[in-house]
C-alpha cells in the first residue's frame, strides 16, 4: 500500500514541500463545500478514531449544534501517553502539516473559532516542531483571519500537557486546558453540548485528524475501500517488544497480526515462539501467541479474539518473557496515574499492584488468583472514565488466558499457615 499518512519524502515537514505534494489542496477544496457536505463526506467514508474507542469520526462531528451563540471548540488529543504507543510523535516530526490540514478541515465543518493540539507535556522537541508548522501555516494564511480570501476564519493553538496519564481520557484534558486539575468529569452533559469553558467541543486523536485530508481529496468511496470494511483506512502500528525491527508502521486496517510481527517487524530474536501479545497498548486485553491466526488489526477482528484495536500499539512477548513481571509493571503504571477521583480505582488498583508483587516473587497465596479477579471485576464499570477499566482488562485476560503462570508462583504453606496470613 502507498504510504498516505507518513510517505517517505524528505522534507515533507516543512510547509514548502508540503505544498508541492499538493499538500492544504484538501482544504481549499472544503472550502469550496458547504460545511454539512464536508461532515458528509467524512461520515460516508466510515473512518473510525485512531485514539483506542474506534468511534465513528463523522457522526461524533454531527453531534456539534449547528446553532449556538457560544464559540465551538475541537481538541485534538496528542497525549500519547498509553505504554506501547508512539505513533503521534511520528506525525509531529514528519509531516505535522497533514495534522494541521485535518484539523482546519474539522474547524471548518463545524464552524470552529479555536483548535488546542494537547501535546504530551514530556514531548519537548515534537512541540517545538509542530508550533513550528503551525507559524509557518499561518504565515502562508492558512491559519487566522479570512483564509484564504474566504468568510472563514479560526486559530490554532498547542497546548502543552501535564504530563499525566489521566489527561488522555477527554474531559481530563479539557479540564488541563482550562488550567485545572485533571479529573475527568461526569457524563452527561457530554463535550459536544458542554465542553470547554462550558461550549460546544469535538475531541478526536492526532492520527484520526490526518485522515481527514484523504477523505476530501479523494472522496469517501476511495477511502472506503481501503483495508477492512467496517473499520477502513491506513492505520499506524507501533510495533516493540521481542521483534526485530520495532517502529512505526502504516499499513491498511485489517493485515493479520501475525504479518505484521512477521512479515513487517521481522519476526522474533532467535526464531523463539511467541508467548503473548498486547494488540492495542498496555490497556487492552492479552492475548496467548497460539491463538494469534485469524486475528487482524482492525476493530471488528480483534474484538471478536476477545482484545481490542486500542491505539494500535502492539507489544510481542517472546517465550522466555515472565508475564507476571509484565503484569506487576502494567499494574504498578495504572495504580501510579489513577487520579484518584473514583474510589474503585484509587483504592482497587492499588490493590492489584500490591498482590500482583506478590506473585512476582513467587509469593502468591491460595485464593490470591480469585481476589484479583474479584478486584478487578469490582474496578471495571464503577468508575467516571475508562482508566479503571484500562487496569482491570490486563489483569482479567491474563488470568483467563494465563493461569497456569499464576499458579506456578502460589507459595505452598501448611493450610493453618495460610489461615493466619489471611486473618
Amino acid at each position: 500500500m502507498q504510504k498516505l499518512i507518513l510517505p517517505n519524502i524528505p522534507g515533507l515537514h516543512t510547509i514548502d514541500v508540503y505544498e508541492s505534494q499538493g499538500g492544504y489542496k484538501a482544504f481549499r477544496k472544503a472550502l469550496g463545500m458547504k460545511p454539512e457536505e464536508v461532515t458528509d463526506e467524512v461520515k460516508k467514508s466510515g473512518l473510525r478514531g485512531r485514539g483506542g474507542a474506534c468511534f465513528p469520526t463523522g457522526l461524533k462531528w454531527t453531534f456539534m449544534p449547528k446553532q449556538t451563540t457560544k464559540p465551538k471548540y475541537i481538541c485534538v488529543n496528542g497525549d500519547e501517553s498509553e505504554p506501547g504507543t508512539f505513533k503521534d510523535r511520528q506525525i509531529f516530526e514528519f509531516n505535522p502539516h497533514l495534522l494541521i490540514e485535518g484539523t482546519l478541515i474539522g474547524a471548518y465543518a463545524m464552524g470552529v473559532t479555536t483548535s488546542f493540539i494537547y501535546v504530551r507535556g514530556e514531548y519537548g522537541k515534537w512541540i517545538r516542531l509542530l508550533e513550528k508548522a503551525i507559524a509557518d501555516a499561518y504565515a502562508k494564511g492558512y491559519i487566522g483571519t479570512s483564509i484564504l480570501g474566504s468568510t472563514f476564519s479560526t486559530n490554532i493553538v498547542v497546548h502543552k500537557g501535564a504530563g499525566a496519564y489521566i489527561c488522555g481520557e477527554e474531559s481530563s484534558l479539557m479540564n488541563s486546558i482550562e488550567g485545572m486539575r485533571g479529573y475527568p468529569r461526569v457524563r452527561p452533559p457530554f463535550p459536544a453540548q458542554f465542553g470547554l469553558w462550558g461550549c460546544p467541543t469535538t475531541i478526536n486523536n492526532v492520527e484520526t485528524m490526518c485522515n481527514v485530508p484523504l477523505i476530501i481529496d479523494h472522496g469517501w468511496e476511495w477511502y472506503s475501500k481501503i483495508g477492512a470494511p467496517k473499520h477502513p483506512g491506513p492505520i499506524l502500528v507501533g510495533i516493540s517488544g521481542h521483534v526485530n525491527k520495532p517502529g512505526v508502521y502504516e499499513l491498511p486496517t485489517g493485515v493479520p497480526l501475525l504479518e505484521i510481527i512477521y512479515k513487517h517487524a521481522g519476526g522474533v530474536p532467535g526464531d523463539k515462539k511467541i508467548k503473548a501479545v498486547i494488540p492495542g497498548g498496555s490497556s487492552t486485553m492479552i492475548m496467548r501467541g497460539d491463538q494469534l491466526e485469524g486475528a487482524c488489526m482492525d476493530a471488528e477482528s480483534l474484538k471478536a479474539a476477545g482484545s481490542s484495536v486500542g491505539t494500535a500499539g502492539l507489544i510481542v512477548m517472546d517465550e522466555d518473557t515472565d508475564l507476571m513481571k509484565v503484569i506487576a509493571r502494567i499494574s504498578m503504571f495504572y495504580y501510579h496515574e489513577s487520579c484518584g477521583q473514583c474510589t474503585p480505582c484509587r483504592e482497587g488498583t492499588g490493590w492489584l499492584w500490591k498482590i500482583l508483587k506478590r506473585f512476582e516473587k513467587g509469593e502468591g497465596r491460595a485464593g490470591d488468583v480469585d481476589l484479583l479477579m474479584d478486584i478487578a471485576n469490582n474496578i471495571e464499570g464503577n468508575t467516571i472514565c475508562a482508566l479503571g477499566d484500562a487496569a482491570a482488562w490486563p489483569v482479567q485476560s491474563m488470568i483467563r488466558r494465563f493461569r497456569d503462570e499464576f499458579e506456578k508462583r502460589v507459595k505452598t504453606v501448611p493450610p493453618r499457615m495460610e489461615q493466619e496470613a489471611a486473618a
